[in-house]
């Protein structure tokens, strides 16, 4: 696979798990809890989905991304750890946490010269 290629694939990583992250937490937030728990756990929900949200954007922009990043993979942290608290183990967050943690080790792809 040649640089171009490969560069242009990584784009489509970084945006695609950008923008799916931001799409989940941003239903999250305008639907509450949908489990009905005390209005403790709602706006607790809330707030996390929106800070992940936020985060979501940080992490797109190159200027932002290694904090867009890192308050992502702590929002993913505390999120992790309040489902286990209610017995759940969502392994869609580790997956998002690998694709985020990759992304930041790499860097943005963006405005990177065409290599041939």
């Amino acid at each position: 696979m040649n640089s171009h290629a490969l560069r242009r694939s990584f784009i489509i990583f970084h945006l695609t798990l950008a923008l799916v992250v931001l799409a989940q937490s941003l239903m999250t937030a305008l639907q509450g809890d949908g489990s009905g728990g005390t209005s403790h756990v709602k706006l607790f929900v809330t707030a996390l989905a929106s800070a992940e949200a936020v985060a979501a954007v940080l992490f797109i922009v190159p200027a932002t991304l290694r904090v867009g990043a890192l308050a992502l993979l702590a929002v993913f942290f505390v999120a992790l750890a309040f489902h286990g608290l209610h017995g759940e183990f969502p392994t869609t967050l580790l997956v998002y946490a690998a694709g985020v943690f990759f992304v930041m080790t790499h860097g943005s792809a963006f405005g990177k010269g065409a290599a041939a």
